[in-house]
């Protein structure tokens, strides 16, 4: 494919990186990516992805803008309240970047339909606020093959950890082997966030999707990234993959995806799970 002069212009600043340059900008354009949840993750997320000029962006929410969300939820606005998510950010991401496709998925992501739906897409982004989604898009990417990131906010902290499809990478499940009991962990509704958290792993989610498509630096396999907002400290813990893991291990016992009982939340951080 060959740059516009408004191509070349829009993208000059990714074009000059020795880690991109016009082969690295082609390969986002010819990519795709679906972000699951247009929530505090998944916004920053979008606005990122959108503006790098990743050609097919898709984007699954079933919920509607709400006054609570737009302390975090940014690529949402006043104006957006009782909209659909997915429609109130494919109007801002393709008013920052008509160079981008958007597909809009306004439905809830369950067994039925999450194959049909990651098939047409190179990265995955695990925006999702609920354990049972976390485990199913974990458990669907394992089994379709696909590469996907996952993250979790709650209070002042979060993470982040990303899966590819290669012999000895941890999936999400080699780590948290299921879905904690229901009322387990407080939701951000009863423990709260504070909205820049969102932010900074949803942007972090964003560049890992880059990466993954362009080839450039090294991806967070085999890493589980946290980061203290309080603090301002990050951590990386190395994860061992699980050879008995249900979902990615030798002899898997998990065959068939699970919809867990729903139960709203978050994303947790490492030392809730300690």
């Amino acid at each position: 494919m060959a740059f516009t002069n408004e191509q070349l212009e829009r993208y000059s600043r990714h074009i000059i990186l020795n880690e991109i340059g016009v082969k690295g900008q082609k390969k986002l354009l010819e990519g795709s990516v679906l972000i699951i949840g247009a929530g505090g993750l998944g916004s920053p997320a979008a606005l990122y992805l959108a503006a790098a000029g990743v050609g097919h962006i898709g984007i699954a929410d079933a919920d509607v803008v709400d006054l609570s969300n737009l302390q975090r939820q940014v690529i949402h606005t006043t104006a957006d309240l009782d909209k659909p998510k997915v429609e109130s950010a494919r109007e801002t991401m393709e008013a920052i970047n008509p160079d981008v496709k958007v597909t809009t998925y306004h439905d809830f992501i369950a067994s039925d339909n999450i194959m049909d739906i990651i098939k047409d897409y190179d990265f995955i982004l695990d925006g999702t606020d609920n354990f049972p989604a976390k485990f199913l898009i974990n458990d669907a990417c394992v089994m379709a093959k696909k590469p996907f990131c996952h993250a979790g906010i709650l209070r002042f902290g979060g993470q982040l950890m990303t899966y590819v499809p290669e012999e000895g990478v941890p999936c999400y499940r080699c780590v948290f082997k299921n879905p904690p009991p229901k009322d387990a962990v407080p939701t951000c509704k009863q423990a709260g966030v504070i909205g820049a958290m969102a932010g900074i792993i949803g942007c972090l989610q964003a560049m890992e999707a880059i990466k993954y498509l362009t080839g450039a630096g090294e991806l967070l396999t085999g890493t589980l990234l946290t980061y203290d907002g309080l603090t301002n400290e990050f951590r990386r813990v190395k994860l061992p993959r699980d050879v008995h893991c249900a979902v990615c291990g030798e002899e898997p016992t998990i065959t068939e995806l699970i919809d867990y009982e729903q139960a709203e939340c978050n994303g947790i951080t490492s030392d809730d799970y300690k």
